[in-house]
């Protein structure tokens, strides 16, 4: 085993016991992969995220195969079509964060877009999200609506599910559902709703920042 896969195996446990413990996902739901360059590794089917062991992540070939440590989670298939059609992500990190799936039971701001942006390190740190309409856990369908857009975000939200993020590490990724979640809460906890940031603002945001959104 690598040095390099060492360390990421480290990192996935590193990054689900801090969600885990700051209530980003609970009981034994979600899910953490990251690019190798000879496959991927991928957390357990239902493990909790909390309390992970680096040999007990799968590790899965670039042929699908399952080569070592526990049944791969059943979400493969959607991290698999990210990775394959956006070379630059290299973590994908999904969860069943509360105030993003209460966002969607409540209703989204719009279905390209589930939140407006009202913060700048929403627009910064995230961009736009879409909403990818509900179907069962693991449905292959997913993946493949997923992958059209994989490319375009680093970030959609399934229906009644949580938030799937994917960025150039899992850490990183980490930070932007964390940065999402945070969104959600401000906008369902604001009566009445804030206005959103100005068409200038966003572009003073791509200007200054390089921000894409």
């Amino acid at each position: 085993m690598s040095t390099l896969e060492n360390a990421l195996r480290d990192e996935i446990c590193t990054v689900g016991r801090s969600l885990y413990e700051r209530g980003y996902t609970v009981g034994t739901a979600g899910n953490i992969s990251a690019r190798l360059e000879d496959g991927w590794l991928i957390t357990p089917t239902d493990v909790s995220l909390g309390h992970l062991d680096p040999a007990q992540i799968a590790k899965v070939s670039t042929d699908g195969t399952w080569c070592s440590g526990d049944k791969p989670s059943k979400t493969l298939a959607l991290h698999r079509k990210i990775y394959d059609r956006n070379p630059h992500a290299k973590g994908v990190v999904h969860t069943h964060s509360t105030h993003l799936v209460a966002l969607t039971l409540a209703g989204v701001w719009h279905a390209d877009n589930i939140l407006p942006p009202i913060t700048p390190y929403q627009v910064m740190k995230v961009g736009r999200v879409p909403l990818i309409g509900y179907q069962r856990p693991g449905a292959p369908s997913v993946a493949e609506q997923v992958s059209l857009v994989a490319d375009q975000v680093r970030a959609v939200m399934l229906e009644r599910l949580g938030p799937v993020v994917w960025e150039s590490s899992v850490s990183k990724a980490s930070h932007v559902l964390e940065e999402l979640e945070e969104t959600a809460r401000l906008w369902l906890m604001t009566h009445p709703r804030p206005e959103p940031l100005s068409e200038e603002a966003i572009e003073e945001l791509r200007a200054v920042f390089g921000a894409v959104y």
